[in-house]
């Protein structure tokens, strides 16, 4: 990889994600990255810090790998890591009331096998659907920057290259998701309309490939925040409907939309 690319290298997703030969690996190259400082400092000082009611626990603190099978049919692409959510249990949407709401939509389409995730050894597992993210490690106010996004863009690129065989539809959780995986698309062999198409919610769009492949439909949602949530922006089921016809258009058998 060579010393100008390591964990601390703002290059270091770009010449590690590239040569992951498969989804195992690249999740585990991605629990090692250092490469945006601001993210690093803030993702340990909440876990030296804690939230009262996980002072006894061990926070990951380390960026979070994409969750769910590596041949999925479906991908649930957010923004980043919970602060004492994923980036406590290490693991994408547990621990934290958006996933709270998120798994228990997908338990109900008969996508994951139990309505929660509050552990990495709960014992839930996924079918047929991978849940990711533009950004891997916790930010600040959940809000990261434009550089970090574009930093940790290569870790979401070769996860889509590799998904990309069997992959045939992928629900994005809010605008910045949104925003963030349509370039990475494009990289990965789907053609973009012009122009490009603007995210909302239960938006749909249908992206060729470019090489006559497979199709891929691309659907918008918005996140489920606790904030989105209690303001009924949007509801548990105006998440599930999004969920269950992304579902169906992948080909995955669902339970009761």
């Amino acid at each position: 990889m060579g010393p100008s690319a390591g964990p601390e290298d703002p290059g270091h997703p770009a010449v590690a994600a590239a040569s992951a030969p498969d989804v195992a690996a690249l999740d585990a190259r991605v629990t090692g990255c250092r490469a945006c400082p601001r993210l690093v400092a803030w993702r340990e000082e909440v876990a030296r810090v804690r939230r009262r009611a996980y002072h006894d626990r061990t926070y990951w603190a380390r960026p979070v790998p994409g969750f769910g099978p590596p041949d999925a049919a479906l991908a649930v692409v957010g923004l980043a890591p919970a602060a004492h959510g994923g980036n406590r249990t290490g693991r994408m949407f547990t621990g934290d009331p958006s996933g709270d709401v998120l798994y228990a939509a997908l338990h109900a389409l008969g996508l994951a096998s139990q309505p929660t995730s509050v552990a990495r050894d709960d014992g839930l597992t996924l079918h047929g659907v991978r849940i990711t993210a533009p950004v891997h490690c916790a930010p600040p106010d959940n809000r990261p920057t434009t550089a970090e996004r574009d930093t940790c863009r290569p870790w979401l690129a070769r996860e889509m290259r590799l998904l990309r065989p069997g992959l045939r539809a992928a629900v994005v959780l809010g605008g910045f998701g949104w925003q963030a995986l349509l370039p990475v698309l494009a990289d990965a062999g789907w053609l973009l309309p012009r122009p490009r198409p603007a995210f909302g919610h239960g938006a749909r769009v249908r992206l060729r490939a470019q090489d006559g492949g497979g199709e891929l439909l691309l659907f918008g949602c918005y996140h489920p925040s606790r904030r989105n949530i209690s303001t009924r922006t949007v509801t548990p089921a105006m998440i599930r409907d999004v969920l269950h016809e992304a579902a169906q258009a992948a080909g995955l058998g669902t339970g009761n939309a």
